[in-house]
Order: structure tokens, then C-alpha cells, then sequence
């Protein structure tokens, strides 16, 4: 019976990140029953559409609309996922991103706040926050200054200290995740792997030229399959200490010369590479790892997905959504 199990709200469960968590809670047999707060819908969200979830279609913008959900669904434990998410996006129209985010958040707080329920809180934040961290050689650890380089980085600080905020002001049961960057299957336009291993299966398929057009490859990032992400974000509001901060990611670096190189090894057509200057961002870092120690420490999370077979499942991801033939590749 839903009485039994935890009582467990997703917000952005629509999305890429959203869809993975809710499909790792219910490889759980028995532990939760879920709540899924979504923009668009039920019967117009893929990845939870048939699954065992109740969706709500909900502004989040909308402080009323938020107390209504808290009220209807009592949750136990809340995943903060819905952000605006694209990087590039927040030079382009910084208010948007920073209004939307910050928004949403206070909505989502200040109505667990008035509820009174003692609900576990995980807030989303980013390892974008610390930009270059000073041009820092060794791995980010969560005491590193925060030194934004985009108006996305600005409203993931916001979200951070706000979820500090709450924890200081009323003793709220607030655990902030800062993830590095995430890549898997399922992942749409915007974000570096997706874009690329679009592209080879659209030149695979026939739809578009032999030619990739790329911006700065000599960037350095932290990279994590968004599977091993998913399980990290349940460890916490488990087992982290609310008040805390912890950085979620793989401690290890890999450039996008050889995310891209490592794509193109998968493929068997001939593809010319092209530097194309709009791609390039203002304030791009130069390279950002982060320190995975107090992650592990609290919760004995380690990454379980090599680097090379997310990049794979990424690719035939794309393969099967534009009808071309999966290819295995010997890893």
C-alpha cells in the first residue's frame, strides 16, 4: 500500500536527470511511492508516462500551485531537480534563468516551511558554481570560493545558499548536491556529448553531411554517468547531513578533444571536424574536476559506469531515435 512506503516528490521528474532518478526508485523494490512534478501533462511526458507515478501538472513559478501540491502529496523526502539548465541560454537571456530558478526554489521551501512537514530536502546546485576555482591544478573540494563564469552559475549560487539558508533560519532538513558535469542516455541538445553524438548519428543516417562543427575542445571536465549521478542524489538525502554541501562527480578529468575522439572511434563514417566560432562560450574554463572525498565518506558512493560506455550508450541512444543500426563497440 502507498501508506507504507516513502512518500517521495521529484520535481523536474520530466526531464533528463528527473527521468533517471524515478527509473533508479523503482529498480527499489518496495521503498517509495512516488510524486512527480512536471510542466507538461500526463500522457505528453516519455519517460514516466506508464510507469507507476503520480504526475502533477504544476507552475512552480506559482507560489499557490506549490503549497497545493506540498498539501496534497505530504512528501517525506523531495528531489529538487527543475532548474533551466542551458549554460549557453543564461548569456543569452540572464534573467530568465536567474528569476526562474531562484523562484522556484523559494516556492518550493517556503511551502514545505508552512506545511510543517519534516520532509528531507535535496537541493541541486552545480559544480559550475566554482568556475575556475582560481585556476586550481588539483581537484575542487566543496571549501573552494565560488567564482561564477555564466548568470547560470549565479542561480545555482543562489539555489545553494538559499537550501543554507533554510537549513540555518528554521532548521530544515536541507542536504545541497553540487554535481559536475552529467552525461547519459536520453540527454537532448545543449550539452556537449548529446550534441556530438547527435551529429555522427545524423551523418550515420544519411541526414546530414560528414562534417562536425565544434567549439573550444581543450576544455577540461568532470565527467559522470547521469545512472551513477541518480544513485548518488538517493544516498544523500539518506545518508548526508542536512546543512551540508556535497560535491557529486568522478574526481577525474577528461577533455573534450577526447570526449570527441572517443565518439568518433565508435563510428564508421569519415568525419571532418570544423572549429566553429559561435559555438565557443564568453568566460569558457578551462578545466574543472572535482574532490568526490566527502561524497564517499558519507554515503561510500563510487561511480560504477566507465567513461567510454556512457559515451557508447549516448551514441546508440541517438543511433535508435533517428532509426539507424546500434553498433557494439569493444570497450
Amino acid at each position: 500500500m502507498r501508506s507504507n512506503l516513502v512518500r517521495v516528490l521529484i520535481t523536474g521528474a520530466g526531464g533528463f536527470v528527473g527521468g533517471h532518478l524515478v527509473d533508479y526508485l523503482l529498480s527499489l523494490p518496495g521503498q517509495a511511492a512516488i510524486d512527480a512534478a512536471v510542466l507538461t501533462p500526463p500522457g505528453a511526458n516519455p519517460r514516466l508516462d506508464g510507469h507507476p507515478v503520480t504526475q502533477h501538472q504544476v507552475d512552480l513559478r506559482d507560489p499557490d500551485a506549490v503549497r497545493a501540491l506540498i498539501e496534497a502529496t505530504q512528501p517525506e523526502r523531495v528531489f529538487h531537480l527543475a532548474a533551466l539548465a542551458d549554460v549557453g541560454a543564461s548569456f543569452r537571456n540572464p534573467w530568465e534563468t536567474l528569476e526562474n530558478n531562484i523562484r522556484i526554489q523559494v516556492n518550493l521551501q517556503q511551502a514545505i516551511l508552512q506545511s510543517g512537514i519534516a520532509a528531507r530536502v535535496l537541493i541541486v546546485s552545480s559544480g559550475e558554481i566554482y568556475g575556475a576555482a582560481g585556476g586550481a591544478i588539483t581537484p575542487i573540494d566543496e571549501t573552494c570560493p565560488f567564482e561564477p563564469a555564466s548568470p547560470y552559475s549565479v542561480s545555482k549560487i543562489a539555489q545553494d545558499m538559499l537550501g543554507l539558508q533554510y537549513f540555518i533560519a528554521h532548521h530544515m532538513a536541507i542536504i545541497r548536491a553540487r554535481p559536475f558535469n552529467h552525461i547519459g542516455p536520453s540527454q537532448r541538445g545543449g550539452f556537449v556529448a548529446a550534441d556530438f553524438a547527435s551529429q555522427i548519428a545524423a551523418i550515420e543516417a544519411g541526414q546530414r553531411a560528414p562534417v562536425m562543427d565544434v567549439g573550444n575542445l581543450a576544455a577540461e571536465r568532470d565527467f559522470t554517468d547521469v545512472r551513477d549521478v541518480v544513485r548518488a542524489y538517493h544516498l544523500l538525502l539518506e545518508r548526508g547531513t542536512p546543512g551540508e554541501a556535497y560535491n557529486v562527480c568522478s574526481g577525474s578529468g577528461h577533455s573534450i578533444q577526447s570526449l570527441l575522439d572517443t565518439l568518433l572511434s565508435y563510428s564508421t563514417a569519415v568525419i571532418e571536424v570544423r572549429p566553429d566560432p559561435a559555438r565557443m562560450r564568453p568566460s569558457d574554463v578551462p578545466r574543472r574536476v572535482g574532490d568526490v572525498r566527502k561524497l564517499r565518506a558519507a554515503t561510500g558512493w563510487e561511480p560504477a559506469i566507465p567513461f567510454e560506455r556512457t559515451l557508447l550508450d549516448i551514441l546508440n541512444d541517438w543511433r535508435q531515435s533517428l532509426g539507424v543500426p546500434v553498433r557494439p563497440a569493444r570497450l
